[in-house]
């Protein structure tokens, strides 16, 4: 895990802003208030997994606001799951709000306004640990019905990813940076899982619409195609019996657009290859076809507009011992 920021190794009146920026970057642009810069004092420690991040900090007092404003002028589109180690905070986002002590997991929304309070743990600061993870990953139409609400981490399936995001907190040196994208897909899982096992505690649960499960299938019927170079709307469509208006319309309420979706879970698998060390032997064109890509200049143009990187620049990039990739 990354040291990103500790505001020991800062100047007093450098710590304020530098925190604002670090945490713009690595996690979403907010607002804060109540920072006393001659007491302020905070850590935030990051591991890259593929797609999904996990983030360690420690922190003292404060309010941090993120608006309508700054959500138009960024949004990363992630949802979090944080993990409330030591101290008190509260949060408030989608019309609930959460009072939350250590053990408890909350669920909140990068594409929301949101509201969230710290007071300070035993050594005077609070301490918490969350995954991120981009919102199109998540396979459950009504997560959002969670969002801002306390979650257990101390009982069954959110223990096992509190105990999963302490361990990889606590233990960084255990893990090598080919772990990462095997430890991403775990996080992933284990989030899905977590927020599932709450969801389907809700009375909200069984009322699910038939365009819900069948979107659930659909996806799942993408994800195990994208081999398939003619997988495109209207193999989807006749694979499921259902007209192409239909399709999109599902899709529609959920979002996104069939074609985009095929297009970021073929380039999630290809980033997944060529960070693979045991995949070093396959050329990038060969990792694009595989995936369904047909023409190289296709792949490596929407490579690029997804990460910011060419596909030869990120597989370097994550050969780099120790050196995350975030984007």
């Amino acid at each position: 895990m990354e040291t990103v920021f500790d505001s020991a190794d800062l100047p007093v009146d450098d710590r304020v802003g530098a925190w604002v920026e670090t945490t713009a970057l690595a996690l979403v642009t907010t607002k804060f208030k109540s920072l006393d810069p001659t007491t302020f004092g905070a850590r935030l420690q990051a591991m890259q997994l593929g797609p999904t991040q996990v983030t360690s900090m420690a922190y003292g007092p404060l309010v941090s606001q993120r608006t309508p404003a700054l959500i138009r002028q960024s949004d990363p589109e992630q949802y979090q799951l944080a993990l409330i180690r030591t101290g008190c905070q509260g949060i408030e986002q989608a019309r609930s709000s959460a009072l939350l002590e250590p053990g408890d997991l909350v669920f909140y929304d990068s594409s929301r306004p949101f509201v969230a309070a710290v007071e300070s743990g035993p050594a005077g600061r609070s301490e918490s640990v969350l995954v991120q993870f981009p919102k199109r990953l998540l396979p459950l139409p009504h997560a959002d019905r969670l969002l801002a609400t306390p979650l257990s981490g101390t009982h069954g399936v959110g223990h096992l990813l509190a105990r999963f995001m302490t361990t990889l907190a606590d233990e960084p040196e255990r893990f090598t940076p080919q772990d990462a994208t095997r430890l991403g897909g775990i996080a992933l899982d284990l989030a899905t899982a977590t927020l599932a096992h709450h969801l389907d505690g809700e009375t909200i649960a069984p009322s699910r619409s038939p365009g819900d499960v069948l979107f659930l299938r659909i996806t799942s019927f993408i994800d195990q195609h994208l081999h398939l170079r003619e997988l495109g709307p209207s193999t989807v469509a006749a694979a499921h019996q259902i007209s192409l208006r239909y399709l999109h319309r599902i899709f529609q309420q959920h979002g996104a657009s069939v074609g985009a979706y095929i297009r970021h879970r073929r380039l999630d698998r290809c980033r997944h290859d060529l960070a693979e060390p045991s995949l070093r032997h396959l050329t990038i064109h060969a990792i694009a076809n595989r995936w369904g890509f047909a023409q190289p200049s296709d792949f490596t143009r929407a490579f690029r507009s997804a990460t910011g990187m060419t596909p030869s620049q990120y597989r370097a990039a994550t050969r780099a011992a120790g050196t995350p990739v975030v984007r």
